[in-house]
């Protein structure tokens, strides 16, 4: 059997992981009718680039479900019932009085949605919209309210004694020991953490509470001390996310994968038992990614004010870019800024030149992975033909250098003396994004960012030698000679050497004759970028 007959599906992570799904759902004997997967996304915060890319790699196995011929249906759940536990860096102090209280209760500061909570699930779905994700969309507020969950509630609360021994068992929490794993929202202060459930009365559907306080970020937030009764089945609380309701919407749903992060593993894994023990529903299958963080490698939080918005990714770069940020893989964390984004709209370029066999790659199992990914990138939509690909950082010191108010039509001409486009015609709206995206890169920040390229000693040196040419020489020509001087002075390929400064100057492995180039962005700019590069170069 030769190598290309055991691809599956598209050859991606997504399409194995979609099979597994299937053929676990055969094994449990459950209907292959729908297969649903999940996405649950919180509503406290700013979502960011983390947010969407866990929605982004669970619709993934979603398509990847159907590219095997099967129905399946994608939910984006939000957790809109969720207590405020502190207040995200740069948002209103007035926010702390709402500390403790549903995040659709407390009023959105920016005033334009119902609540605080509309308006940050208002942002996700935004995003979501953007990049061509196709969602069922429940809010945890809807789900109480119309009974969904009330048979799992039920059935949670009758059992609230032994999954407080499983929450033991699993995390050394003893809390759920005396407590139930459901919160009732205050009806005195409007708080739904601080209170703490303590009967359940079956008959009535009821559960009887004190709002006694609750823990926020290592200070008491004091409850006010009423003594209520809260019927669950009209939505007067919610379940405890991590001691039940996973499992409860999981059975409610009928779902059957949903991937997660590794910082709430501890409550899948009590979620899973929930499931199986006490739900007797075989939780869905899922799979563990990292988080992204940021360049100091902390995690990408609302509460630590490093928030990176997908809003501020579609200002410089393509929904299909942050697609392949996102799909392009699983495990292990990755270090992110806006400073990635030129690197990952020229890879999509590389992708796409695959995809369209301009790039030939030998191993047919990569060949496949690579395709496949670029599909993804698309949402199984991709164009009928390549697009022009000019690089970013072209882009970007062709809008650094245009004169005012002329930027377009500058850059326009310049591409075509580059022999990107021949006339008007072949301006696409996908070219006219592109030079959007960078006018905004330059209008925004004062540096061009350079690809990280490694060099050897020799290319060091020779790049010093190039800038004292490029300083001493004001014509194309001469500049061009010299790029072959030096590289042969410093006994390296020609060739070589010219790739390497078009990936220091343009992110991609060819470009514009470079002595030209140089002249029209400015032999100052790319003085300072090759300047840079060095420096870089030295530190690593």
């Amino acid at each position: 059997m030769g190598r290309a007959e055991k691809i599956i599906g598209h050859g991606t992570w997504y399409d194995k992981m979609a099979l597994k799904v299937i053929e676990r759902e055969r094994k449990l004997g459950r209907s292959l009718d729908i297969i649903r997967v999940e996405s649950g996304v919180a509503a406290s915060g700013i979502p960011h680039i983390g947010s969407v890319s866990e929605v982004t790699r669970n619709y993934a196995i979603s398509l990847a479900i159907k590219e095997q011929g099967y129905k399946s249906e994608f939910i984006v759940f939000s957790d809109n019932k969720d207590g405020l536990r502190s207040v995200p860096a740069g948002l209103p102090k007035w926010l702390e009085n709402h500390l403790g209280k549903p995040v659709t209760d407390i009023p959105d500061p920016f005033g334009c949605h119902d609540s605080y909570g509309d308006h940050m699930v208002h942002l996700l779905l935004e995003a979501l919209d953007k990049l061509g994700i196709e969602y069922k969309f429940m809010t945890a507020v809807e789900a109480y309210r119309s009974g969904l969950l009330n048979n799992e509630i039920k059935d949670i609360l009758e059992n609230a004694k032994r999954i407080g021994e499983i929450i033991r068992e699993e995390t050394g929490q003893e809390k759920y020991l005396e407590v139930l794993p459901y919160f009732p929202v205050c009806a005195s202060c409007g708080r739904i953490y601080t209170t703490k459930a303590y009967e359940f009365l079956p008959k009535e559907n009821k559960v009887l509470y004190v709002c006694e306080g609750m823990e926020v970020k290592g200070r008491w937030l004091e409850g006010c001390g009423y003594k209520g009764e809260a019927d669950y089945t009209k939505g007067e609380g919610k379940l405890s996310w991590k001691a039940g309701e996973f499992a409860a919407r999981w059975r409610a749903l009928g779902i059957r994968f949903e991937a997660y992060g590794k910082d709430i593993s501890d409550s899948v894994r009590v979620n899973d038992r929930i499931s199986r023990e006490i739900l007797k529903y075989e939780p869905p299958l899922h799979a563990r990614y990292e988080m992204f963080l940021d360049k100091s490698g902390r995690k990408i939080s609302k509460s630590t004010g490093n928030v990176f918005t997908p809003q501020v990714w579609f200002r410089y770069g393509s929904p299909q870019s942050m697609l392949l940020l996102t799909l392009k893989r699983f495990v292990g964390t990755r270090n992110i800024s806006v400073t990635d984004i030129p690197r990952y709209m020229n890879e999509l370029d590389e992708l796409e030149d695959i995809y369209f066999g301009k790039v030939k790659v030998s191993d047919v199992m990569e060949e496949a992975k690579l395709k496949g990914l670029y599909k993804y990138c698309w949402l199984m939509k991709p164009p009928k033909k390549p697009s022009i690909h000019v690089p970013y950082n072209l882009l970007t010191y062709l809008a650094k250098v245009a004169p005012e108010n002329s930027e377009f039509d500058f850059i326009i001409e310049k591409l075509k003396d580059y022999g990107y486009i021949r006339d008007e015609s072949e301006v696409t709206e996908d070219l006219k994004r592109r030079i959007e995206y960078a006018l905004n890169w330059v209008r925004d920040f004062e540096e061009i960012t350079e690809a990280s390229v490694e060099l050897t000693p020799n290319e060091m040196n020779a790049i010093r030698q190039l800038i004292q040419r490029i300083e001493a020489e004001s014509e194309a020509e001469k500049i061009q000679s010299a790029i072959f001087e030096v590289a042969r002075q410093n006994n390296l390929k020609p060739r070589n050497f010219f790739r390497t400064l078009y990936r220091i100057l343009l992110g991609a492995s060819s470009g514009p004759r470079l002595g030209p180039y140089i002249i029209a962005m400015g032999r100052r700019n790319v003085i300072e970028a090759l300047q840079r590069r060095l420096e870089e170069a030295k530190k690593a």
